[in-house]
């Protein structure tokens, strides 16, 4: 990191222009750009993460919570990640913590970040692959804000592009030029990294939440992230001049990681894919069994329900023809009663009609009777 240094981009058309790597000052104590770019990141990655958290089913209070513990741990992640692969660069624990000076490692942040969020989760009773999946785009709006804090600093870019290169229109010039701390060329055409990983994330989020919707399992957002910025970083880091390296071995620990991450991912991602997918393709074969069972189900239905009905009509024509038959019979005896009521009092008051005419009446009467029926 230094102070001052002038960059250009002429492929792109931006002349020569000066970067203080600080920012401001309060009480005479220097703010880097790189703290407040960070900071800026972190910011936009909770606000994205809040949204995802709520279509997942997490409130707001549990994600600020999440994401109080994730960030410091995360950040006390990328400091150890940084310092167990360069034990030769710190004396003494003041070293150690002294993280104004530069050394955090990105692999050891997301490691870090992702065993904070499972536990807390966990404490929360809070599905932890649910808060993954809407943490892993939010990491990467982190990634490319933040990675602008490394151009501030001068720092993370690459080797000498050459001319004819196709990333060659991309190159940045810096003045003046160091290598591992040491001044190498006054002026120099560099890979601007920072700038490739930056566009890399940009790229990936952009797919990834055009995909969030169709996701088929919880955790696919999470893979997806780490496959896709494993095959990206393994790539970019190879042209970086300030890489970790695993030893003496010559192998970069960030390509190593990088590889890791892109086989692992694409591995369970593919693995998880298909077990959705066979779950969703059911052959009609496998619905053969149920159609009959249905259809008989059906029918036995609509018989019992034509059988019902004809039992209903049958009871209610008895019924009809009953209730006809007991009125008849009423009528039959209320017609009797009447007349035998009307002769009664005839014969009481003494009428002069003979025996033989009342019964002729009394005849008259039931044959009446016995035609109505």
């Amino acid at each position: 990191m230094f102070d001052k240094i002038k960059i250009a981009f002429p492929g792109l058309g931006i002349g020569r222009f000066e970067v203080d790597s600080t920012a401001f000052k309060i009480f005479g104590f220097e703010i880097q750009w790189y703290g407040v770019i960070i900071t800026l990141g972190i910011i936009l990655a909770v606000i994205y993460c809040s949204f995802r958290a709520k279509q997942e089913g997490i409130i707001f209070d549990h994600v600020l919570d999440i994401t109080i513990f994730t960030v410091i741990f995360g950040v006390i992640g990328a400091r150890l990640g940084y310092v167990l692969f360069s034990l030769d660069d710190f004396h003494s624990f003041a070293d150690v913590i002294n993280i104004r000076g530069g050394g955090l490692q990105i692999y050891g942040g997301i490691v870090a970040g992702a065993i904070t969020i499972i536990l807390v989760c966990k404490y929360k009773k809070i599905k932890p692959l649910k808060m993954l999946d809407a943490t892993a785009p939010a990491v990467m709006i982190g990634q490319f804000v933040g990675r602008w804090g490394n151009f501030m600093n001068g720092e993370a870019h690459g080797g000498i592009v050459k001319e004819g290169s196709p990333l060659y229109f991309l190159r940045m010039e810096l003045e003046p030029y160091y290598m591992n701390g040491r001044l190498v060329y006054d002026t120099a055409a560099v890979h601007p990294t920072f700038l490739y990983e930056s566009l890399w994330n940009v790229l990936g989020f952009v797919l990834i939440n055009i995909l969030y919707k169709k996701k088929k399992f919880d955790g696919q957002i999470l893979l997806m992230y780490i496959s896709w910025y494993g095959f990206g970083r393994m790539f970019i880091e190879m042209l970086r001049t300030d890489s970790l390296y695993l030893g003496n071995t010559g192998i970069r620990i960030s390509c190593l990681i990088g590889f890791l991450c892109f086989a692992a991912g694409t591995t369970l991602l593919t693995v998880f894919l298909i077990r959705e997918r066979k779950k969703a393709e059911l052959t009609d074969e496998d619905y053969v069994p149920a159609y009959p069972r249905l259809s008989g189900m059906n029918a036995s239905a609509d018989a019992s329900a034509d059988a019902s009905a004809n039992e209903t009509a049958e009871s209610v024509s008895s019924e009809e023809s009953h209730s006809h038959e007991q009125g008849l019979e009423d009528k039959a005896e209320q017609s009797v009663e009447e007349s035998t009521e009307e002769m009664t009092a005839e014969a009481q008051v003494g009428t002069d009609e003979n025996k033989d005419e009342i019964e002729q009446k009394f005849k008259n009467i039931f044959n009446n009777d016995e035609k109505s029926e």
